[in-house]
């Protein structure tokens, strides 16, 4: 027996509910490996699943968790033994396939990844998801060039923009943050951002297609109007590596700054990454994430903490990544 958050639906078909259950391993899906979980987090697409309204979930019961990492504890596959660390992010798991909320998962080998040399599970999963896709879009910036100048990153106390601003910070870029909250001003400051942008700046309707070339690239967590925004703001051959729908997934923007600038709008999904873009990822990661600004973004977090945390990160009150510890 093991212990899991457990999300079920009303047999009327209504509202859903979440709570830690012990469940046996027979429950457990098909899969290649079964692995011993440490750590997971807390993310948006983890909120809309243990939310009321069930969200991205398919089939209940289910456990949410849509990244995991841990040691693995049963392999029928050849790459990987017991006792190996793994982490997996993306392919559903979460969402359609039983996720890391559990202190077991059984997951196909392909979803794995090796643990980097350098990486604790328990840091690998303050990098999680969102630290993942926050690397994938700075190296799609950087296949396209970033320009001279501050780039932008909205969102930026989440867990995407979070963890952009640290690893840009890191490789030596000006970065100029944008959040709706000032008192996250100094915690912005503490990952490597140099010039604070408040939301009301950047948000507001697009009234002219092109202002004043200001960001030599951009990671966009948010999307919406404040992505159509930045565009316009984009100096010549400028990038936007856009990762993030909270704002919306409406883009009222023209074909002008794409036209005129040369911008490139880059849409980042972290979902179905190739295996060999996945660990180049997660290489990066361990060598330029700087891990004192990787610990001041932990939030720690218990199983039981979850209905509530799931709550709170679809409201954006979550600042950083929540490390959730599920043997705790």
């Amino acid at each position: 027996m093991f212990r899991a958050l457990v999300v079920r639906k009303d047999e009327d078909g209504g509202k859903t509910h979440a709570a830690v259950e012990e469940i046996g391993e027979d429950r457990l899906p098909a899969g290649d490996v079964t692995v011993a979980v440490e750590y997971s987090t807390v993310n948006y697409k983890d909120g809309l699943c243990i939310g009321p309204g069930g969200g991205l979930v398919r089939s209940y019961p289910h456990v949410p968790g849509i990244d995991l990492a841990g040691t693995v504890e049963r392999s029928d596959d050849a790459r990987y033994r017991p006792g190996d660390k793994v982490v997996l992010t993306g392919w559903r798991v979460g969402e359609v396939y039983w996720g890391g909320y559990a202190q077991k998962a059984r997951v196909k080998a392909d979803w794995l990844v090796p643990l980097p040399a350098g990486l604790t599970t328990r840091q690998a999963m303050a990098v999680g998801t969102a630290g993942f896709t926050a690397m994938l879009a700075v190296m799609a910036l950087e296949d396209h060039g970033i320009k001279e100048g501050p780039v932008l990153v909205t969102g930026a106390a989440g867990g995407v923009g979070s963890v952009a601003t640290a690893i840009l910070a890191k490789l030596g870029h000006e970065v100029a943050g944008v959040t709706g909250r000032p008192e996250t001003a100094s915690y912005l400051e503490s990952l490597g951002a140099t010039r604070i942008v408040a939301r009301e700046e950047i948000a507001e309707t697009v009234k002219r297609p092109l202002e004043s070339e200001t960001w030599g690239g951009c990671v966009d967590a948010v999307g919406g109007a404040m992505l159509a925004r930045a565009l316009g703001q984009m100096k010549y051959g400028a990038s936007v590596a856009a990762v993030g729908l909270a704002g919306g997934t409406a883009l009222p923007a023209t074909v002008i700054p794409f036209l005129l600038r040369g911008v490139n709008l880059l849409g980042i999904d972290s979902v179905m990454q190739p295996c060999a873009n996945r660990l180049r990822a997660w290489e990066r990661i361990a060598a330029d994430l700087p891990m004192d600004r990787l610990e001041a973004m932990i939030r720690p977090a218990v199983l039981s903490d979850l209905p509530v945390l799931g709550g709170e990160i679809l409201k954006g009150q979550v600042r950083g990544r929540v490390v959730v510890d599920v043997n705790a």
